[in-house]
């Protein structure tokens, strides 16, 4: 695979990564604008995106903004926010028709970037606040959003399996925000919250494409500009509680089938060295079709209609996700532990672990096929604070042996039992 060269530099307050690239026949534009999570902002955070793709200042409709894109070769435009550990993140995504590939469109680049930067720094604003008509819309649409939430159960109790597990603790925040405080929203004070973010969060600008370096850098210069950048606190994410007891939280509601979701504390995040061997303890544990939890949870002993592991890089949890009929919720519970048990025992063969190398090396070089999860996977380094190339990330999984799968393994700590069952732990839907 050609090693990935990813240019950094710092210019008016803004984090600059240059990444050529021949692969690839667009150029990508992202940015990302990183804030530690809190209570007071989330809910304007999660509004945001919806508001700013409805339009900017001189694009001022949806149709508008799109027949600008249509105008540019179909360049395709995003804005869509996430938590990260103990950060949100709103990500604008813009991609252009590589001028190369249309020789008498040279102005492509430089509209495109004047563009981006209009999404960013001019949204469609009135007296000081944004458009009232497309703000009451995208509220609406918000609150429809959260409310979905109550109905698709597995994320429903993916979502209270972290209220419960990280109560007091800033990852315990919605990502969607709270019904009540997107009530107190008003188009005034939310546009001055992204004024206020566009100069304290910390920006990072993703070029990724085969461009030219000194273009595009002086196109960046002079249409994205920050002015007296005064950058907010950094978020201090701290892996674990320490002394963990775990609990179990039952919640019933009218349902078919139960949801059985477990927290763990791995007390490993991105920047530690045993990263990567936890990566594949994950792989082994419930990452794949081949995995433990798959194979004995849902395969041999059919108690499952799904099983898997997920893991929270920055924050360092782990999460296992399982659909069960209502009555088999302590024989699932007891096999998901048992599964925990032989990873942290060591029963693990070489075949397992050079499988799980191999699927995850392939996931890997799959996410760095598309520009969007190069992006996101280069961007890891600037949540972790840690400089890894993909190639080196490569060779650390190639690397990792099953005593270091093992370490890993005993580190993880059972925090919280969450299971969604029916009432009365009868099928009464």
């Amino acid at each position: 695979m050609q090693d990935i060269m990813e240019k950094r530099l710092n210019e008016q307050g803004i984090d600059l990564h240059f990444i050529q690239s021949k692969k690839y026949k667009t150029i990508n534009i992202i940015a990302k604008l990183k804030a530690p999570l809190d209570r007071e902002s989330i809910t304007t955070r999660a509004l945001l995106p919806y508001i700013l793709k409805q339009g900017t200042k001189s694009y001022p409709s949806r149709r508008d903004l799109q027949l600008k894109l249509d105008d540019l070769y179909g360049a395709v435009l995003s804005v869509d926010g996430g938590k990260k550990g103990e950060n949100h993140i709103l990500t604008f995504r813009l991609e252009l028709a590589n001028p190369k590939f249309i020789p008498e469109e040279s102005s492509i680049m430089e509209e495109g970037i004047a563009l981006f930067s209009e999404l960013l720094f001019h949204p469609n604003v009135k007296d000081n606040g944004f458009d009232r008509k497309i703000f009451e819309r995208e509220k609406d649409t918000l609150k429809q959003k959260m409310n979905a939430i109550k109905d698709d159960k597995m994320q429903y109790a993916n979502m209270r399996l972290i209220d419960e597990m990280c109560k007091g603790e800033p990852y315990e925040l919605h990502v969607h925000g709270y019904e009540e405080d997107l009530n107190q929203l008003t188009a005034e004070n939310v546009y001055q919250y992204y004024r206020n973010s566009l100069q304290e969060d910390k920006m990072d600008l993703y070029i990724l494409g085969d461009f030219n370096e000194d273009e595009v850098r002086k196109l960046i210069t002079s249409a994205i500009k920050r002015d007296d950048v005064s950058l907010g606190e950094v978020s201090d994410i701290k892996k674990g509680k320490g002394n963990i007891k775990s609990k179990e939280v039952i919640e019933k509601q009218n349902v078919q089938q139960a949801k059985l979701h477990i927290g763990y504390r791995t007390n490993t995040t991105f920047k530690d060295e045993d990263y990567y061997a936890l990566q594949v303890f994950n792989g082994i544990f419930g990452g794949f079709p081949s995995s433990k939890l798959f194979i004995n949870v849902r395969e041999k002993n059919s108690l499952a209609y799904y099983a898997s592991s997920r893991m929270e890089s920055h924050k360092g949890l782990l999460f296992v996700f399982s659909g069960i009929a209502p009555d088999d919720y302590e024989k699932a519970r007891d096999i998901i532990r048992e599964q925990m048990t032989a990873m942290k025992n060591g029963d693990i063969t070489e075949e397992e672990l050079e499988e799980t190398k191999e699927l995850i090396i392939n996931q890997l070089l799959e996410t760095m096929d598309h520009p969007q999860g190069l992006v996101e996977l280069l961007y890891q380094q600037v949540l972790g604070e840690k400089t890894i190339s993909p190639n080196e990330l490569l060779g650390h999984i190639r690397n990792v042996t099953k005593d270091q799968v093992v370490q890993a393994a005993q580190k993880v700590e059972e925090d919280t039992v969450y299971l969604l069952t029916s009432e009365g732990g009868q099928n009464n839907e």
